[in-house]
Protein backbone atom coordinates (compact mmCIF):
# COMPACT_ATOMS: atom_id res chain seq x y z
CA UNK A 1 0.00 0.00 0.00
CA UNK A 2 1.05 3.46 -0.95
CA UNK A 3 0.28 6.59 0.46
CA UNK A 4 -0.94 9.77 -1.94
CA UNK A 5 -2.50 13.20 -1.68
CA UNK A 6 -5.15 14.93 -3.85
CA UNK A 7 -4.27 18.52 -4.80
CA UNK A 8 -6.85 20.85 -6.06
CA UNK A 9 -5.43 23.17 -8.99
CA UNK A 10 -4.82 25.92 -6.75
CA UNK A 11 -2.40 23.28 -4.81
CA UNK A 12 -0.63 22.43 -8.07
CA UNK A 13 2.70 24.73 -7.20
CA UNK A 14 6.43 23.72 -5.85
CA UNK A 15 5.28 24.44 -1.95
CA UNK A 16 2.81 21.49 -1.89
CA UNK A 17 4.81 19.18 -3.99
CA UNK A 18 7.52 19.12 -1.16
CA UNK A 19 4.61 19.24 1.58
CA UNK A 20 3.24 16.05 0.25
CA UNK A 21 7.09 14.57 0.06
CA UNK A 22 7.54 15.57 3.30
CA UNK A 23 4.07 13.99 4.29
CA UNK A 24 5.82 10.71 2.74
CA UNK A 25 3.37 10.89 -0.16
CA UNK A 26 4.59 8.49 -3.32
CA UNK A 27 1.73 9.38 -5.42
CA UNK A 28 -0.40 12.43 -6.37
CA UNK A 29 -3.91 12.90 -7.61
CA UNK A 30 -4.97 15.81 -9.48
CA UNK A 31 -8.16 17.68 -9.61
CA UNK A 32 -8.04 19.66 -12.98
CA UNK A 33 -11.33 21.21 -11.94
CA UNK A 34 -11.18 24.76 -10.53
CA UNK A 35 -14.45 24.08 -7.79
CA UNK A 36 -14.79 27.19 -5.72
CA UNK A 37 -12.05 29.23 -7.12
CA UNK A 38 -14.58 30.97 -9.25
CA UNK A 39 -17.06 32.80 -6.73
CA UNK A 40 -16.78 33.63 -3.30
CA UNK A 41 -15.57 30.33 -1.96
CA UNK A 42 -11.65 30.83 -0.82
CA UNK A 43 -10.49 27.44 -2.15
CA UNK A 44 -7.09 28.36 -0.49
CA UNK A 45 -8.51 28.38 2.97
CA UNK A 46 -10.96 26.02 3.04
CA UNK A 47 -10.38 21.87 3.53
CA UNK A 48 -13.41 21.24 1.17
CA UNK A 49 -15.69 23.60 -0.55
CA UNK A 50 -19.42 23.40 0.72
CA UNK A 51 -21.74 25.79 -0.90
CA UNK A 52 -25.32 25.98 -0.98
CA UNK A 53 -28.23 25.74 -3.02
CA UNK A 54 -26.33 28.11 -5.27
CA UNK A 55 -23.87 25.25 -5.93
CA UNK A 56 -19.79 25.36 -5.51
CA UNK A 57 -18.83 27.98 -8.10
CA UNK A 58 -18.54 28.22 -12.00
CA UNK A 59 -17.79 25.38 -14.41
CA UNK A 60 -15.92 26.97 -17.30
CA UNK A 61 -13.40 24.66 -18.99
CA UNK A 62 -15.43 22.90 -21.44
CA UNK A 63 -12.25 21.99 -23.83
CA UNK A 64 -10.09 19.22 -23.26
CA UNK A 65 -6.95 19.75 -21.33
CA UNK A 66 -3.47 19.39 -23.07
CA UNK A 67 -1.39 16.66 -23.80
CA UNK A 68 1.08 19.53 -23.01
CA UNK A 69 -0.32 20.79 -20.00
CA UNK A 70 -0.47 17.49 -18.48
CA UNK A 71 3.14 16.33 -19.00
CA UNK A 72 4.18 19.86 -17.48
CA UNK A 73 2.04 18.73 -14.19
CA UNK A 74 3.69 14.99 -14.74
CA UNK A 75 7.05 16.92 -15.00
CA UNK A 76 7.41 19.25 -11.63
CA UNK A 77 6.07 15.81 -9.91
CA UNK A 78 8.63 13.59 -10.94
CA UNK A 79 10.92 16.20 -10.26
CA UNK A 80 10.00 15.63 -5.84
CA UNK A 81 9.56 12.04 -6.74
CA UNK A 82 6.31 12.10 -6.94
CA UNK A 83 4.02 9.94 -9.36
CA UNK A 84 1.37 11.84 -11.25
CA UNK A 85 -1.27 8.34 -10.63
CA UNK A 86 -4.77 10.07 -11.62
CA UNK A 87 -7.00 12.43 -12.15
CA UNK A 88 -10.99 12.80 -10.21
CA UNK A 89 -13.33 14.14 -12.18
CA UNK A 90 -14.05 15.80 -15.27
CA UNK A 91 -15.20 19.82 -15.29
CA UNK A 92 -18.77 19.50 -15.49
CA UNK A 93 -18.98 21.90 -18.25
CA UNK A 94 -17.40 18.92 -20.21
CA UNK A 95 -20.00 16.23 -19.85
CA UNK A 96 -22.76 18.02 -18.52
CA UNK A 97 -24.97 16.58 -21.50
CA UNK A 98 -23.88 13.11 -20.97
CA UNK A 99 -25.16 13.47 -17.43
CA UNK A 100 -27.86 15.30 -18.25
CA UNK A 101 -28.97 12.98 -21.70
CA UNK A 102 -28.68 16.82 -23.64
CA UNK A 103 -28.16 17.65 -27.25
CA UNK A 104 -24.39 17.40 -26.57
CA UNK A 105 -24.27 14.10 -25.52
CA UNK A 106 -22.77 12.48 -27.98
CA UNK A 107 -20.17 14.95 -28.89
CA UNK A 108 -19.09 15.46 -25.26
CA UNK A 109 -18.68 11.57 -25.48
CA UNK A 110 -16.11 11.38 -28.38
CA UNK A 111 -14.55 14.47 -26.47
CA UNK A 112 -14.51 11.95 -23.39
CA UNK A 113 -12.82 9.35 -25.34
CA UNK A 114 -9.97 11.32 -26.84
CA UNK A 115 -9.85 12.84 -22.97
CA UNK A 116 -8.68 9.53 -21.95
CA UNK A 117 -6.50 8.82 -24.71
CA UNK A 118 -4.94 12.27 -23.73
CA UNK A 119 -4.58 11.08 -20.14
CA UNK A 120 -2.81 7.67 -21.22
CA UNK A 121 -0.19 9.47 -23.33
CA UNK A 122 0.64 11.46 -20.64
CA UNK A 123 1.04 8.46 -18.46
CA UNK A 124 -1.75 8.57 -16.15
CA UNK A 125 -3.24 5.59 -14.70
CA UNK A 126 -6.29 5.99 -13.77
CA UNK A 127 -9.22 8.58 -13.87
CA UNK A 128 -11.69 8.89 -10.94
CA UNK A 129 -15.03 10.34 -11.59
CA UNK A 130 -18.71 10.80 -9.47
CA UNK A 131 -21.61 10.42 -11.80
CA UNK A 132 -23.82 12.54 -10.23
CA UNK A 133 -26.38 15.08 -11.47
CA UNK A 134 -26.83 16.57 -8.04
CA UNK A 135 -22.58 16.56 -7.18
CA UNK A 136 -21.48 16.62 -3.76
CA UNK A 137 -24.33 19.03 -2.39
CA UNK A 138 -25.68 19.93 1.13
CA UNK A 139 -22.46 19.73 2.94
CA UNK A 140 -22.07 22.39 5.78
CA UNK A 141 -19.51 23.30 8.04
CA UNK A 142 -19.57 21.33 10.69
CA UNK A 143 -17.03 21.10 14.44
CA UNK A 144 -15.37 18.24 15.97
CA UNK A 145 -12.66 17.66 18.37
CA UNK A 146 -11.41 20.47 19.91
CA UNK A 147 -13.66 22.69 18.14
CA UNK A 148 -11.82 21.78 14.53
CA UNK A 149 -13.54 22.93 11.80
CA UNK A 150 -14.74 20.28 9.44
CA UNK A 151 -17.67 19.38 7.32
CA UNK A 152 -20.61 16.94 7.02
CA UNK A 153 -24.34 16.83 7.20
CA UNK A 154 -26.88 18.28 9.77
CA UNK A 155 -30.45 16.57 8.61
CA UNK A 156 -31.88 17.61 5.33
CA UNK A 157 -31.74 20.98 4.66
CA UNK A 158 -32.78 23.23 1.67
CA UNK A 159 -29.54 22.81 -0.37
CA UNK A 160 -30.45 19.06 -0.55
CA UNK A 161 -33.91 19.49 -1.16
CA UNK A 162 -34.26 22.73 -3.24
CA UNK A 163 -34.08 21.50 -7.01
CA UNK A 164 -31.60 22.18 -9.28
CA UNK A 165 -31.92 25.15 -11.43
CA UNK A 166 -30.93 24.57 -15.27
CA UNK A 167 -27.49 25.14 -16.25
CA UNK A 168 -26.20 23.77 -13.20
CA UNK A 169 -24.66 20.44 -13.07
CA UNK A 170 -23.26 18.47 -10.40
CA UNK A 171 -23.29 21.31 -7.65
CA UNK A 172 -21.45 23.81 -10.69
CA UNK A 173 -23.41 26.30 -13.08
CA UNK A 174 -22.16 26.14 -16.52
CA UNK A 175 -24.54 28.28 -18.23
CA UNK A 176 -25.54 31.16 -16.26
CA UNK A 177 -27.72 32.24 -18.77
CA UNK A 178 -30.38 29.09 -18.41
CA UNK A 179 -33.82 29.64 -17.42
CA UNK A 180 -36.09 27.31 -14.94
CA UNK A 181 -35.60 24.08 -13.21
CA UNK A 182 -34.60 20.50 -14.12
CA UNK A 183 -37.27 18.08 -14.15
CA UNK A 184 -36.89 15.00 -12.32
CA UNK A 185 -35.87 11.71 -13.50
CA UNK A 186 -36.26 8.38 -12.19
CA UNK A 187 -33.18 5.74 -10.91
CA UNK A 188 -33.23 3.85 -13.86
CA UNK A 189 -32.71 6.99 -16.63
CA UNK A 190 -29.97 7.66 -14.77
CA UNK A 191 -28.63 4.24 -14.34
CA UNK A 192 -29.19 4.06 -18.32
CA UNK A 193 -27.12 7.51 -18.60
CA UNK A 194 -24.47 5.89 -17.27
CA UNK A 195 -24.12 2.26 -19.23
CA UNK A 196 -24.04 4.87 -22.39
CA UNK A 197 -21.11 6.44 -20.72
CA UNK A 198 -19.26 3.15 -19.97
CA UNK A 199 -19.90 1.73 -23.13
CA UNK A 200 -19.29 4.67 -25.00
CA UNK A 201 -15.74 5.43 -22.78
CA UNK A 202 -14.58 1.79 -21.46
CA UNK A 203 -13.43 0.72 -24.58
CA UNK A 204 -10.91 3.39 -25.19
CA UNK A 205 -9.86 2.94 -21.70
CA UNK A 206 -8.99 -0.65 -22.30
CA UNK A 207 -7.61 0.01 -25.50
CA UNK A 208 -4.98 2.87 -23.97
CA UNK A 209 -4.61 0.82 -20.29
CA UNK A 210 -6.29 3.73 -18.10
CA UNK A 211 -8.52 2.67 -15.24
CA UNK A 212 -12.05 4.57 -14.59
CA UNK A 213 -13.02 4.30 -10.91
CA UNK A 214 -15.92 5.47 -9.69
CA UNK A 215 -16.81 7.45 -6.79
CA UNK A 216 -19.63 7.23 -4.44
CA UNK A 217 -22.52 9.71 -3.89
CA UNK A 218 -21.29 11.89 -1.06
CA UNK A 219 -24.03 12.22 0.57
CA UNK A 220 -25.25 9.28 -0.26
CA UNK A 221 -28.81 10.07 -0.16
CA UNK A 222 -31.20 8.46 -2.65
CA UNK A 223 -31.95 11.77 -3.84
CA UNK A 224 -30.56 14.96 -3.81
CA UNK A 225 -31.49 18.48 -5.56
CA UNK A 226 -35.02 16.24 -6.38
CA UNK A 227 -32.21 13.72 -8.82
CA UNK A 228 -32.23 10.48 -7.91
CA UNK A 229 -27.98 9.19 -6.83
CA UNK A 230 -26.40 5.99 -8.26
CA UNK A 231 -24.33 4.32 -5.66
CA UNK A 232 -25.90 5.59 -1.96
CA UNK A 233 -25.53 1.93 -0.46
CA UNK A 234 -22.71 -0.37 -1.00
CA UNK A 235 -24.67 -2.88 -3.34
CA UNK A 236 -24.65 -0.58 -6.05
CA UNK A 237 -20.83 -0.60 -6.32
CA UNK A 238 -21.44 -3.92 -7.62
CA UNK A 239 -24.18 -3.03 -10.08
CA UNK A 240 -22.28 -0.66 -11.35
CA UNK A 241 -19.28 -2.80 -12.28
CA UNK A 242 -21.49 -5.61 -13.12
CA UNK A 243 -23.01 -2.80 -15.66
CA UNK A 244 -20.13 -3.01 -18.27
CA UNK A 245 -17.79 -5.97 -17.25
CA UNK A 246 -13.86 -4.57 -17.96
CA UNK A 247 -10.89 -4.47 -16.09
CA UNK A 248 -10.93 -0.93 -16.79
CA UNK A 249 -13.88 -0.65 -14.67
CA UNK A 250 -13.25 -0.31 -11.14
CA UNK A 251 -13.96 1.78 -8.18
CA UNK A 252 -12.83 5.00 -6.42
CA UNK A 253 -13.32 3.61 -3.02
CA UNK A 254 -14.79 6.02 -0.50
CA UNK A 255 -14.13 4.21 3.40
CA UNK A 256 -15.77 7.52 4.55
CA UNK A 257 -18.69 8.08 2.10
CA UNK A 258 -19.49 3.99 3.18
CA UNK A 259 -19.75 4.26 6.50
CA UNK A 260 -22.04 7.05 6.38
CA UNK A 261 -24.53 4.95 4.46
CA UNK A 262 -27.25 3.33 6.47
CA UNK A 263 -26.98 -0.35 7.71
CA UNK A 264 -24.24 -1.73 5.70
CA UNK A 265 -21.10 -3.90 6.73
CA UNK A 266 -18.43 -1.38 6.16
CA UNK A 267 -15.57 -4.17 6.60
CA UNK A 268 -17.53 -6.67 4.32
CA UNK A 269 -18.17 -4.24 1.50
CA UNK A 270 -14.60 -3.32 1.32
CA UNK A 271 -13.33 -6.80 1.41
CA UNK A 272 -15.39 -7.65 -1.26
CA UNK A 273 -14.83 -5.30 -3.57
CA UNK A 274 -10.88 -5.84 -3.30
CA UNK A 275 -11.06 -9.57 -3.30
CA UNK A 276 -12.33 -9.15 -6.99
CA UNK A 277 -9.47 -6.71 -7.54
CA UNK A 278 -11.64 -4.05 -8.51
CA UNK A 279 -10.29 -0.97 -6.11
CA UNK A 280 -8.11 1.64 -8.28
CA UNK A 281 -7.91 3.59 -4.95
CA UNK A 282 -8.76 4.51 -1.81
CA UNK A 283 -10.09 7.95 0.31
CA UNK A 284 -9.52 7.58 3.54
CA UNK A 285 -11.09 9.75 5.94
CA UNK A 286 -13.23 9.00 9.44
CA UNK A 287 -16.79 10.03 10.29
CA UNK A 288 -18.97 10.24 13.07
CA UNK A 289 -22.63 9.28 12.08
CA UNK A 290 -24.61 8.34 9.40
CA UNK A 291 -26.55 10.01 6.89
CA UNK A 292 -28.49 12.74 7.34
CA UNK A 293 -26.27 13.62 10.65
CA UNK A 294 -22.81 13.13 10.03
CA UNK A 295 -19.51 14.61 10.91
CA UNK A 296 -16.56 13.98 9.10
CA UNK A 297 -13.83 13.71 11.91
CA UNK A 298 -9.92 12.90 12.89
CA UNK A 299 -8.51 10.06 11.21
CA UNK A 300 -8.04 8.82 14.90
CA UNK A 301 -11.33 9.69 16.37
CA UNK A 302 -14.29 8.22 14.34
CA UNK A 303 -16.65 5.34 14.02
CA UNK A 304 -14.14 3.52 11.39
CA UNK A 305 -11.85 1.16 12.53
CA UNK A 306 -9.02 2.43 10.76
CA UNK A 307 -6.89 -0.46 11.35
CA UNK A 308 -8.95 -3.01 10.47
CA UNK A 309 -9.92 -1.47 7.26
CA UNK A 310 -5.73 -1.55 6.56
CA UNK A 311 -5.90 -5.09 7.54
CA UNK A 312 -8.86 -6.15 5.40
CA UNK A 313 -7.06 -4.44 2.45
CA UNK A 314 -3.54 -6.11 3.24
CA UNK A 315 -5.27 -9.63 3.79
CA UNK A 316 -7.07 -8.97 0.03
CA UNK A 317 -3.86 -8.19 -1.62
CA UNK A 318 -4.54 -4.37 -2.18
CA UNK A 319 -1.28 -2.89 -2.73
CA UNK A 320 -2.64 0.38 -4.37
CA UNK A 321 -2.97 4.16 -3.51
CA UNK A 322 -4.41 5.64 -0.14
CA UNK A 323 -5.68 9.08 0.09
CA UNK A 324 -6.50 11.30 3.28
CA UNK A 325 -9.04 13.08 1.07
CA UNK A 326 -10.39 15.23 3.98
CA UNK A 327 -8.88 15.84 7.20
CA UNK A 328 -10.51 18.42 9.78
CA UNK A 329 -8.73 21.84 9.70
CA UNK A 330 -6.29 22.40 13.40
CA UNK A 331 -6.07 25.79 14.99
CA UNK A 332 -2.86 27.27 13.52
CA UNK A 333 -1.60 29.10 10.99
CA UNK A 334 -1.47 26.38 8.34
CA UNK A 335 -5.43 24.56 9.30
CA UNK A 336 -5.18 22.07 6.18
CA UNK A 337 -1.45 21.37 6.24
CA UNK A 338 -1.95 20.33 9.54
CA UNK A 339 -4.73 18.11 9.62
CA UNK A 340 -3.36 16.24 6.58
CA UNK A 341 0.25 16.04 8.09
CA UNK A 342 -1.87 14.48 11.07
CA UNK A 343 -3.22 12.19 9.10
CA UNK A 344 -0.69 10.95 7.06
CA UNK A 345 1.44 10.20 9.72
CA UNK A 346 -1.21 8.34 11.65
CA UNK A 347 -1.53 5.96 8.15
CA UNK A 348 1.94 5.73 7.75
CA UNK A 349 2.24 4.33 11.26
CA UNK A 350 -0.97 2.32 10.79
CA UNK A 351 0.19 0.85 7.50
CA UNK A 352 3.69 0.21 8.76
CA UNK A 353 1.83 -2.02 11.71
CA UNK A 354 -0.22 -3.82 9.39
CA UNK A 355 2.30 -5.07 6.56
CA UNK A 356 5.62 -4.94 8.42
CA UNK A 357 6.79 -2.87 5.12
CA UNK A 358 7.87 0.70 5.94
CA UNK A 359 5.83 3.09 3.84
Amino acid sequence: MRLGFGLYRHMLNEDYYRFAKQCGATDIIVHLCDYGEKNDIDAKKVNQPVGDKDGWGVADHPDLWSLDELIKIRNELEAHDLSFHGVENFDPSQWHDILLDGPKRDEQLRQAQKQIEIFAAAGIKVFGYNFSIGGVAGRESLTTRGGAIAVGLDGISESIEKPLPKGMVWNMVYDPDADGMLETITSNQLWHRLEVFLNAVIPTAEKYGLILAAHPDDPPLPMVRQQPRLVYRHHLYQKLIDLVPSTSNQLELCVGTLSEMQDDDLYHSIEKYAVQNKVAYIHLRNVVGKVPHYTETFIDDGDIDVGRVLRVLNHAGFEGVIIPDHAPQMTCQAPWHSGMAFAMGYLRSKIESVTGVKV
